[in-house]
């Protein structure tokens, strides 16, 4: 649906066991940020929240086909794979040196500060 977006992250020390690999709650933690960070591209730096929105994280799956260790500079692509008039969905690669280590999706929901369910604005859905 949309190009893949790019961010890179260097794993660090706090992140991993005693062996240098990459605890695995981490890797929910680096799809936060790529999501986050994506999001700025996505809505212009607007924060949704800032509009009586927000986001809840309502389905998230990962498989992980090889470790990440200490000291690993990461590549994580995520790409906007569905949008609904109330939900995103994204797929997440992660990548080092050419060779996926995880892939995973997540759907987001869009509500209010109440926690209901709501549309997206225009803007927001990308279609205003």
């Amino acid at each position: 649906m949309s190009e893949p977006f790019r961010l890179l992250l260097r794993v660090r020390y706090a992140e991993c066991d005693l062996q240098g690999i990459v605890f695995n709650a981490r890797w929910g933690d680096y799809v936060d940020i790529a999501t986050a960070e994506y999001s700025r591209v996505l809505f212009g730096g607007v924060d949704p929240a800032e509009t009586g929105l927000d986001w809840r994280l309502v389905k998230y799956t990962i498989a992980w086909h090889a470790p990440a260790h200490y000291d690993d500079v990461l590549t994580i692509r995520t790409t906007v794979t569905r949008t609904s008039p109330i939900r995103i969905e994204h797929k997440y690669e992660v990548i080092r040196d050419g060779t996926l280590l995880a892939e995973g999706f997540s759907t987001l929901a869009c509500v209010g500060r109440d926690g209901k369910l709501r549309e997206m604005p225009a803007w927001l859905s990308g279609e205003g």
